[in-house]
């Protein structure tokens, strides 16, 4: 048999037995979620009429409407504000519209950087024009993390100093194997909360060093992730301090700057791995000035709604985000972030689970919840605002299911649980995924912290269980690092780049593969007696059990 042909059998075989398993006890019509199905709506949402589908865009506002028809036509109940699919998201969005620069001053020594090629910034503020000056001041990885006994700062003030910060975690050691989770990175090491962290020491601006190896992806991904227009929720009462300065800079401005002083950017992150690391004043002052547009808009989740049955207060979340990058600087003449694997595929998905459900031949247990969120590339903004103001009850949302991406590399023996260990929901996870004789492995990249970067983070933190998959690394009928590879691939040539389109060495039936899978994920959480439960170790254990009482 050729290896074409051995492909297709397999796939047909998976196929068969995700909508046998889905079949059981009258579930979804599993047999809805074909290639066609999935191309369709992926390459309506992924087209260049939609302009990237940037937050608050005409693009984005096309996409809104699109999913919230597809609720309608599949006679989902409007589950958003005043009888309608949608959640207005109210948030800023600011446009830096000079070209600033950074500059470095240090022993009589200047140096001059340039915006995008060294260096990116923006602010908390909402002023025209912003002028930023201060002293440099090194602060290791900038965390304060007392559960891991581990203070960066020490009582040492840095109020209206510019810290230089690592981003990821300080390496676990042999003394302390599991120290920030290990190879895993934690919520610590993420630049969100670098610069959360930053404020609340009363900085005046955090600049963050990006390495390829530390960030996870190339340079020129800060470079389209933070030109252009940047969103913001609105701030209120309970919103964390502003900050007036938040920047990348490459590892070669790092470099140059850190040269002034005679310092080296390999010696700081040696003494940066230790407990008795105290902030180190560097003798630079840095300064740049910003002058941006800035505008209040919204741009809306989209919620859909089956009802259940028995137990229809309560709930089970899909949620998928519809936003991409929008329109930008041209890479090899194409100015369109299209987002087709990041996050057209994905939602593809999600319409086409939705239908699944529509067409079961009785409700299931719970009910269920279809959620497009918005600006999620912005810091996953539209699921923030969605768990601060919850269109249904957190303590009755079972759990949510996450999908951002979707298998496009054809049908694999494995499946990746990001945050596996978490909750109970792996084991929901194994026995679907066993189902079809596919083995789950945790995170194939923990090093990413990928849980902490995609939507289901917003809402396990105020305790809802949460799950998300990746593609597994074992494709079969092609070579062992076949998956891997492909991933390598698109991490350094499309993520977040105009070349993330549909390429034409897809294979949908990963996409069908990937898609049955999270839609019997989905079905057994809905008919379980038992609400799912955070392991004792999770982090999101504490905000559930106070939700629940």
């Amino acid at each position: 048999m050729n290896k074409l042909r051995m492909v297709g059998v397999v796939a047909l075989t998976v196929a068969g037995l995700l909508g046998a398993g889905c079949a059981r006890g009258g579930g979804p019509a599993a047999d809805t979620v074909t290639p066609e199905t999935l191309r369709a709506h992926t390459e309506f949402l992924a087209d260049d009429l939609l302009e990237g589908r940037a937050p608050a865009s005409r693009g984005s506002e096309l996409a809104a409407t699109y999913i919230a028809a597809q609720f309608r036509r599949l006679g989902l109940e409007p589950a958003g504000e005043d009888g309608t699919y949608f959640q207005s998201v109210p948030v800023v969005g600011k446009t830096v519209t000079n070209s600033p620069r950074l500059r470095a001053f240090g022993r009589g020594r200047r140096l001059s950087f340039q915006y995008q090629n060294d260096f990116v910034a923006e602010t908390d503020l909402e002023q025209a024009s912003l002028a930023v000056r201060g002293e440099l001041v090194f602060a290791g990885y900038g965390i304060t993390a007392p559960e891991f006994d581990w203070d960066d700062f020490k009582d040492v003030n840095v109020e209206g100093k510019i810290l230089l910060l690592l981003v990821n975690d300080p390496p676990a050691t042999d003394e302390e194997p599991e120290l920030f989770g290990g190879k895993a990175l934690t919520y610590y090491g993420r630049w969100t909360y670098k610069y959360e962290e930053a404020a609340r020491q009363g900085a005046a601006g955090a600049i963050l060093i990006h390495t390829t190896e530390s960030a996870g992806y190339p340079w020129k991904v800060v470079q389209s992730s933070w030109t252009g227009e940047q969103f913001s929720l609105e701030r209120g009462p309970n919103s964390p301090p502003p900050l007036p300065l938040k920047s990348w800079v490459s590892r070669e401005a790092a470099t140059k700057i850190l040269g002034l002083v005679g310092e080296t950017l390999e010696e700081l992150q040696q003494v940066a791995t230790r407990r008795d690391f105290q902030p180190i004043p560097l003798g630079i002052t840095v300064s740049t000035q910003l002058r941006q547009k800035v505008r209040r808009i919204a741009s809306p989740n989209v919620a859909g709604l089956l009802r259940g049955g028995a137990r229809a207060e309560q709930y089970v979340a899909y949620m998928a985000h519809y936003d991409h990058l929008g329109m930008s600087q041209a890479a090899n003449g194409d100015t369109i972030y299209n987002g087709a694997a990041d996050n057209a595929v994905g939602v593809a998905a999600l319409l086409t689970i939705a239908e699944a459900f529509a067409r079961a031949p009785q409700p299931p247990q719970r009910s269920i919840l279809f959620l497009a969120v918005t600006a999620e590339e912005s810091g996953l903004l539209g699921s923030a605002y969605y768990a601060q103001n919850p269109l249904l009850p957190l303590a009755q949302t079972a759990a949510v299911i996450n999908i951002d991406g979707a298998n496009t590399t054809g049908p694999t023996r494995d499946i990746t649980v990001v945050g596996y260990g978490k909750s109970d929901l792996d084991g929901v996870v194994e026995a679907a995924a066993g189902a079809l004789g596919m083995t789950v492995k945790p995170d194939q990249f923990p090093e990413q912290g990928f849980f902490y970067r995609s939507d289901q983070f917003s809402l396990a933190k105020v305790g809802v269980p949460a799950i998300y998959l990746d593609p597994g690394l074992e494709v079969i009928g092609k070579p062992e690092d076949y998956g891997k590879q492909k991933h390598n691939e698109y991490v350094a040539n499309d993520y977040h780049q105009p070349s993330d389109e549909i390429k034409p060495d897809w294979d949908w039936s990963g996409t069908v593969q990937h898609t049955r899978l999270l839609l019997d994920i989905g079905w057994r959480v809905a008919q379980q007696r038992e609400l799912p439960r955070w392991n004792e170790s999770a982090e999101f254990k504490a905000a559930r059990d106070a939700s629940l009482k």
